[in-house]
């Protein structure tokens, strides 16, 4: 297959990160149904929403074979392109750093009102981040707006207080999903250049992560040296595993796309058949739990991811029908942006106090309203992508 974008890709991270959005927002929400919501750490359950972190993990390993593959075309070195993975994915931790952070604030003992907290942060990531040199701000501005918002950061690390009383800075905690989404992605890339996009090996990488998450829940894995404890989210398996899953769909497509029209998605949805069948067979042994993060967990997701690609695979690449989908075409080619959007929306109403009628917080109306607030949110992505403001890492 040559190296074109797949439209498949595209879609499915529009859909995922507008449910991604709608879901986030359920916490406004009161009487909604229970399997839409996140299961708790202790239950044996998969709520809907305990399917799109995973999904946006395999979405991550989907785009790294032709991302790779272009720049290879662009004459890019193998050590240009590590460089770059690492500068990218350092810039997801850092993020996700501050956003844990974040969660775990002590409003009372915080020089500034904590939803102004994070929109600072939030506009600090969008200084950084954004795309300038597509921007119609003059190339002057670039690098003065880029260390202003060096300097957002730095203030909010300094004023920071956390833990039960205030005590505590910054830590690591579990990375927040940004974070998460970095480690995987490092990891992947760095195998996946090692391996120069073998798929035999890929689904060796994937297994091997499989493995350690299933070591892991049955005897324990060794635990890591204090000074190695940032290696955790690769070394429990089940966060890099989703991403490798995603690879190898994508290599699937590029190996398998000379063979007739629907052998590559039937092969897809036999590897997602398989997997799902892991997850179920072993659910008595581990359970599922996307808290925990159990091997049973990740291969129903990882199946689903398959099979749910598989289908838009067919529909869009194979048969062409791409329209249906343009509404959201934002969420998939500006994703970052869309992300971050909320950082500044939902604290900013907080801010002002805006307080919507009470039936529009409560069952299927309040379902409507946080779809309603999500489709806003893309929406609103396209518009700045338009004007040329993207965030790229």
């Amino acid at each position: 297959m040559e190296n074109k974008r797949l439209a498949s890709i595209d879609i499915l991270r529009s859909l995922t990160m507008l449910l991604m959005i709608w879901v986030n927002d359920f916490w406004t929400l009161k009487k909604i149904p229970k399997w839409l919501q996140h299961a708790e750490a202790s239950e044996d359950y998969l709520g809907f929403s305990d399917i799109i972190f995973p999904l946006f993990l395999f979405i991550v390993g989907l785009s790294i074979p032709l991302a790779i593959e272009h720049r290879r075309r662009k004459g890019q070195s193998y050590w240009h392109i590590g460089k770059h993975t690492l500068i990218r994915s350092a810039s997801l931790i850092i993020i996700g750093v501050f956003m844990v952070n974040y969660e775990t604030i002590h409003a009372e003992s915080l020089l500034i009102n904590r939803f102004l907290f994070c929109i600072i942060m939030a506009l600090g990531v969008g200084f950084i981040w954004m795309n300038w040199n597509r921007s119609p701000v003059p190339k002057k501005w670039h690098l003065p707006l880029q260390l202003f918002g060096v300097v957002l950061f730095v203030f909010l690390a300094i004023i920071y207080k956390g833990g039960e009383h205030g005590e505590l800075w910054m830590t690591t905690q579990w990375w927040g999903i940004l974070g998460l989404i970095g480690w995987a992605y490092l990891i992947n890339v760095l195998l996946f250049l090692s391996f120069k996009g073998n798929l035999a090996f890929m689904a060796g990488v994937f297994l091997l992560f499989t493995t350690l998450a299933a070591l892991e829940f049955s005897i324990g894995l060794p635990p890591l040296p204090d000074s190695l404890f940032f290696l955790q989210p690769i070394y429990s398996g089940t966060i890099p595993a989703f991403t490798s899953a995603g690879i190898i769909a994508t290599l699937v497509v590029k190996n398998l796309s000379t063979k007739k029209e629907y052998f590559t998605p039937i092969t897809l949805v036999a590897v997602g058949s398989i997997c799902l069948a892991f997850g179920l067979l072993t659910r008595p042994i581990w359970g599922i739990s996307k808290i925990l993060g159990t091997p049973s967990w990740l291969g129903i997701c990882a199946g689903i991811g398959f099979i749910v690609f598989a289908i838009i695979h067919v529909v869009a690449d194979l048969k062409g029908k791409t329209k249906w989908a343009s509404l959201i075409s934002a969420a998939g080619t500006a994703t970052f942006t869309c992300y971050m959007l909320p950082y500044i929306i939902d604290p900013s109403i907080q801010l002002i106090g805006i307080n919507l009628p009470e039936p529009l917080y409560i069952g299927i109306i309040g379902l409507i309203k946080s779809f309603i607030y999500a489709l806003f949110v893309v929406l609103l992505t396209g518009m700045l992508e338009r004007q040329g403001f993207k965030l790229k890492l």
